[in-house]
């Protein structure tokens, strides 16, 4: 696993500071692009905006709550949990994704996924989905949090890198089409050889394919 990559003064979380061009991509109205030194990767901002798919749902797929979707974003996936009949709680450290999802009336928190939550240690399910794995750039360290989460037998999700043996920490930004940018914060991108080998405290579920993405589900050993 990649070492973690400290962060400099002032730097944030996802997308944060700047012109925040995430906050205005919410709407899947402009192309978003993750640019790490001289690499520039297209994000599907529309996606996340937009209806679960096929893709999406099998990640809820088995589980039986309550899930925590962590980045929820403009809340794709909260809603998609609470239709399947699961209760359901998101958290995102963007004040305009969370104050998206509550105009849409769903349960989400101002928060990092770092700090206190409610249900610690008692939540059946927890997504890691569009590359959210990457939070804050230290995998070992998110999957760890993740553990302390769930209970015992609870299952987490990680969408990961379609490079099965991509492992790389970066500081980066996030640019608009219009040339707004984020500040610089630390990011990961983990394939699933890396996240199975990081994944101490768990044990591999499988892995599939859905919609050309890789996703891996992880249970929370005792």
């Amino acid at each position: 696993m990649t070492a973690v990559l400290p962060l400099p003064g002032g730097a944030r979380w996802f997308g944060q500071g700047g012109g925040e061009p995430w906050a205005a991509a919410l709407t899947g109205e402009r192309s978003l692009y993750l640019v790490s030194g001289e690499h520039r990767r297209r994000m599907a901002a529309e996606r996340w905006a937009d209806a679960p798919d096929a893709a999406d749902l099998s990640t809820i797929d088995g589980l039986t709550g309550p899930v925590l979707d962590i980045g929820c974003g403009p809340g794709r996936m909260v809603r998609a949990a609470l239709d399947a009949g699961l209760a359901a709680l998101g958290v995102d450290v963007s004040a305009a994704a969370v104050a998206h999802c509550r105009d849409a009336g769903l349960p989400v928190l101002h928060r990092s996924v770092f700090a206190r939550l409610p249900n610690e240690g008692r939540w059946s399910g927890a997504l890691l989905l569009d590359g959210n794995i990457g939070i804050g750039g230290d995998v070992a360290g998110l999957l760890a949090r993740c553990r302390e989460l769930l209970t015992v037998g609870g299952a987490l999700v990680v969408e990961t890198h379609a490079d099965a043996h991509r492992d790389a920490v970066s500081l980066s930004t996030l640019v608009d089409d219009l040339g707004t940018e984020s500040e610089a914060f630390a990011w990961a991108e983990v394939g699933e050889v890396p996240l199975l080998e990081a994944a101490e405290g768990f044990r591999a579920a499988g892995c599939w394919t859905a919609g050309g993405r890789r996703f891996c589900r992880l249970v929370r050993a005792a």
